[in-house]
């Protein structure tokens, strides 16, 4: 996944801030010694005239003149060590440490992202989706198939609520297996409390741990974020931001599709974002109570064709889980 510039430089800030704060506990930690053992600070300045005249001497070729001061630069380190352990301080103890030692706090390592980099892009991923707390919760950890129905048939399907939702399980994981190569796009309809969005989050958590940049909206957020967008009703940057951001990341989650306010606008917008998002090949997920010819009712024909036409639709079946549950 490609960082937008915005979350690139908002992780750098990070490791700028880290070099700097790396730098400012070095240079407490040498004063403290400065403070104790003047001797080390003598050596240090004594070393850094050495280095100075060895690298002069390296230029000139004189080599025999650039191992004498070598070896005197040798046995100043060792005289400084010494002191150093011999006070009470490790031998490193004014060298600065870096908060990881891979990188050097600077976020690449043989000009490939560290692991520390992909660690910061997690959690930067993870706050943008929205729903970061969410997610410890609700994940394909967390699924069970004991909420489900096991004796209740499915008609035309011929198979039980648990034994479709096996079914409704891989497909979620294959869209997942599948994202980085392949951005799909997938439909959940049913009734309330069937599971549509503890899917959705399974899907997020999934693919954020994966890297992948994820937008969770309800549809009432992301239409009133194109209405701020489109009057101004808000800071109008920020706005813009979020609207692009919207229709870049890897995969948009628009959750209760059908729950919002409904008008012209609404219609426009809705079918924007998601032919938009088909173009730049960017994943999507809706969740709605509405099946698609209630759709396409409610919106446009021109809506529930993209949809229909690019959309894996999964329908779930069952009754409230959360009745369920309260129940047993």
């Amino acid at each position: 996944m490609s960082l937008s510039n915005s979350q690139y430089q908002a992780i750098m800030r990070i490791y700028n801030e880290r070099q700097y704060q790396d730098r400012y506990e070095q240079e407490l930690r040498r004063q403290e010694v400065y403070e104790k053992l003047p001797q080390v600070k003598e050596w240090e300045e004594e070393l850094s005239t050495l280095a100075a005249q060895q690298a002069r001497l390296i230029l000139a070729e004189d080599e025999k003149a650039a191992g004498e001061i070598r070896e005197r630069i040798r046995q100043l380190r060792g005289r400084k060590a010494d002191l150093l352990t011999a006070s009470g301080y490790p031998e490193d103890y004014m060298e600065i440490r870096y908060h990881c030692p891979e990188c050097h706090d600077t976020g690449y390592v043989n000009h490939e992202r560290c692991r520390c980099f992909r660690r910061e892009q997690m959690k930067l991923l993870y706050a943008q989706s929205s729903i970061e707390d969410v997610l410890k919760r609700e994940n394909f950890s967390a699924f069970t198939f004991d909420v489900y129905d096991d004796s209740r048939v499915i008609p035309g399907l011929d198979m039980t609520v648990a034994r479709y939702m096996h079914q409704v399980y891989d497909w979620c994981w294959e869209f997942v297996e599948n994202f980085s190569r392949k951005k799909d796009n997938l439909l959940f309809t049913g009734g309330t409390g069937v599971g549509k969005t503890f899917l959705t989050h399974c899907i997020a958590r999934e693919l954020i741990d994966r890297y992948q940049s994820v937008v969770y909206l309800s549809s009432g957020d992301l239409f009133d974020i194109f209405s701020k967008n489109k009057f101004h009703y808000e800071a109008e940057e920020e706005t813009q931001d979020m609207c692009q951001y919207i229709l870049d990341c890897d995969l948009l989650i628009i959750d209760d599709l059908g729950t919002e306010l409904n008008n012209s606008f609404v219609s426009s917008q809705l079918f924007y974002c998601i032919n938009e998002r088909l173009v730049r090949n960017k994943g999507t997920v809706i969740s709605t109570n509405l099946s698609v010819s209630m759709l396409r009712d409610t919106y446009s024909d021109r809506v529930s064709s993209r949809i229909v036409g690019s959309y894996n639709i999964v329908p779930l079946y069952g009754d409230d889980i959360r009745m369920r549950k309260s129940l047993k």
